[in-house]
């Protein structure tokens, strides 16, 4: 059995990672910033550590031996705060303590996540993006300290890498859908709700669906169980690793995502479609995966219409309530 340690794990992919893993046989230990856990790891024979990741002495309470893979999904999002010192400190600070705590520790192997706005230049055009074009940072947006912050956090990783013989993964995607009871996000400070969660509300109360702009437009789709299932298989890869791209199984159009949550979320009214092309196009998102396949054997699991129904299910078993709370705590 391999011991796996999983930093954020009071967040959204961490904590579904830490279940994922746990009920595949693998001991995980899980690590947050929050200092009580409410009891919640416990429920799943996981024990729960509160550390401050900008903070090398908060470490001390971890095992110093016998840790097979260290995953880190620690750190503010944009989505949720905006102060550049957050970022550098839980990112590029953050890293540097985990990288080093692994070294003191002896453990090898580390996950992570890379922000796809390194490659923000590439965005916005049908063309996949290769998982090894050149890093960059948006010039002037809410992401762009973000970005620098995550950035120096993988050239530190790739430091490690080529100093101390770490292999690495690290898993660049967009959004990662999920259900938490939080439907709200922030964009340039501003608290707006997610515009996937609005569209559900809409359509269980069979109230009309505004379709913005280009209906064809795509973009990535890429479910959290998705994702578990790839660090699973990077856990147990014999490769070094790199920067691997993780998209879904096929990019989704717009007309097809409301679609598809009128399908899955219509309690009795179906909700009409009301098209606006005079507002805004969404924005194109594409990742060429091949390398993820090709290293990892990446095979995504959920279409969309799986990951809909899984959502819902999801939402209605609210396993995670102890951890997060319930809507009412956000609405």
């Amino acid at each position: 059995m391999k011991t796996v340690i999983v930093f954020g794990a009071t967040g959204g992919i961490g904590a579904y990672t830490a279940l994922h893993l746990i009920e595949s046989g693998y001991d995980v230990i899980a690590v947050g910033n929050r200092k009580s856990d409410n009891d919640f790891f416990s429920q799943y024979g996981i024990k729960y550590y509160s550390v401050d990741i900008a903070n090398f002495e908060s470490f001390s309470v971890l095992p110093k031996k016998d840790i097979d893979t260290l995953i880190n999904f620690a750190g503010v999002l944009p989505a949720r705060n905006y102060d550049p010192r957050l970022f550098i400190n839980s990112f590029t600070m953050g890293t540097l303590n985990v990288l080093e705590y692994m070294r003191k520790i002896g453990c090898r192997t580390i996950i992570t996540a890379q922000t796809p706005a390194d490659l923000w230049y590439l965005q916005n055009t049908t063309n996949p993006m290769p998982a090894d074009a050149l890093r960059s940072f948006p010039p002037s947006t809410d992401h762009s300290i973000y970005t620098i912050a995550k950035n120096a956090a993988i050239d530190i990783i790739e430091y490690y890498h080529n100093t101390y013989d770490f292999s690495r993964f690290i898993f660049r995607f967009f959004n990662v859908y999920m259900y938490h009871p939080n439907p709200y996000y922030h964009v340039d400070g501003e608290k707006k709700m997610m515009s996937f969660r609005l569209i559900m509300d809409k359509a269980r109360k069979g109230e009309p669906i505004e379709v913005w702009g280009d209906s064809s437009r795509t973009k990535e789709m890429l479910y959290v169980k998705d994702l578990t299932l790839l660090i699973e298989q990077a856990i147990e890869s014999d490769k070094k690793g790199g920067i691997y791209n993780v998209g879904s199984s096929k990019q989704v159009s717009l007309e097809e995502q409301i679609d598809g949550i009128i399908d899955v979320f219509t309690d009795a009214k179906r909700s009409e479609k009301v098209y606006c092309p005079e507002k805004p196009d969404a924005l194109f998102n594409h990742l060429d995966i091949s390398k993820t396949i090709k290293d990892l054997d990446y095979k995504p699991q959920y279409s969309y219409i799986d990951w809909l129904r899984d959502f819902k299910l999801e939402e209605e078993m609210n396993r995670f309530e102890k951890l997060w709370g319930t809507r009412d705590d956000y609405d």
